[in-house]
């Protein structure tokens, strides 16, 4: 079997109400942060980073879990909460830093979080976010739950110490969480080949005695496949799982930023034939799990929710001047 055939017959494997759900998350992801892109001049304060290319191992992943599940992101994290299924509007609305956001205006684009859907948080601090996934699974297995955690970070926070912290105790405790490294090539504007000894992030699973996988990032389906796998040795107790999602972001890290040009055009275009909406939307239609009329319907839907998203958004108030005393610990 050739690997359009696995591809397929994967895909066949799920039903269409899935697949079907997994274009329209990748969807909303890709639409979202064009539109929050376009609007970064003149009504989204601080730093963007988008997710755009990313989309397949963002929702891939997302939908292998529970809702109950829980899940901690990066500073490129508007997708993940869209993945678990947040709704627009209040996540448009924390960017603008409105009080109807997700955490009132007081997060962001690189601090949300959305608790509605296990989202316990992103932050612009590299790999910070792997200690606390490591704590969520810890306190599923203290509170007797067989709820796990979702941990997305970068191949740049891979050679942060918290990377090695984190994996080295889950594994050691035997906890249910979920690493997945984003692996888009680059740690800011520096190549991987630059920052990093080793050409696969998953071969440093052995230093753990855990597994170590490799999903290819720009196919939704296998993505799904082998977190769903590692999501079911968690749950059964048999620990963390590593698994390095080869990807690609197609814009610069900071666009806003002037980043210089660091990538070839030889390179984005070799990357740009792997768009994982447009090749999952040909093998949708090859099936015959969707036809392009049902796909076209689709992303007029979810531009409808983006376009809502943003009337609800520029029309919702500000943070009152009161709102600097709340949610503080003192």
């Amino acid at each position: 079997m050739n690997a359009t055939e696995w591809s397929q017959s994967n895909e066949l494997s799920l039903p269409a109400v899935t697949l079907r759900e997994m274009l329209v998350r990748m969807l909303r992801i890709r639409l979202f942060d064009e539109r929050a892109s376009s609007m970064k001049r003149d009504h989204i304060p601080g730093f963007l980073h988008n997710s755009i290319g990313q989309e397949a191992e963002i929702v891939g992943a997302c939908m292998a879990l529970r809702d109950d599940d829980y899940m901690t992101g990066n500073h490129r994290s508007h997708g993940h909460p869209i993945g678990k299924g947040i709704g627009l509007a209040p996540l448009m609305a924390e960017l603008l830093g409105k009080a109807t956001g997700v955490c009132r205006g007081k997060g962001g684009s690189m601090h949300l979080a959305a608790f509605a859907v296990g989202s316990l948080g992103e932050s612009g601090i590299v790999g910070a976010s792997m200690p606390a996934a490591v704590g969520a699974a810890l306190s599923a297995r203290l509170r007797g739950t067989d709820q796990v955690c979702l941990c997305f970070f970068g191949d740049g926070a891979a050679n942060c110490g918290a990377f090695h912290e984190s994996l080295n105790l889950a594994a050691i405790w035997n906890l249910p969480v979920i690493f997945l490294c984003e692996n888009n090539g680059y740690a800011g504007c520096s190549p991987q080949t630059r920052t990093t000894a080793v050409s696969d992030i998953a071969t440093r699973a052995s230093s753990y005695d855990i597994p170590g996988v490799i999903a290819d990032g720009q196919n939704v389906t296998d993505t799904y496949h082998k977190v769903a796998e590692a999501v079911s040795r968690a749950r059964a107790g048999e620990g963390p799982t590593l698994i390095e999602a080869k990807t690609y972001r197609y814009c610069n890290h900071q666009e806003e930023m002037g980043d210089p040009v660091y990538r070839s055009a030889t390179e984005i275009l070799f990357w740009r034939e792997k768009d994982p909406i447009e090749n999952f939307t040909r093998r949708l239609i090859t099936s015959g799990a969707m036809t392009a009329g049902q796909i076209e319907a689709g992303r007029l839907q979810v531009l409808d929710e983006v376009d809502a998203a943003v009337i609800f958004a520029l029309q919702s108030e500000a943070p009152g001047a009161a709102a600097l005393f709340e949610d503080v610990f003192v």
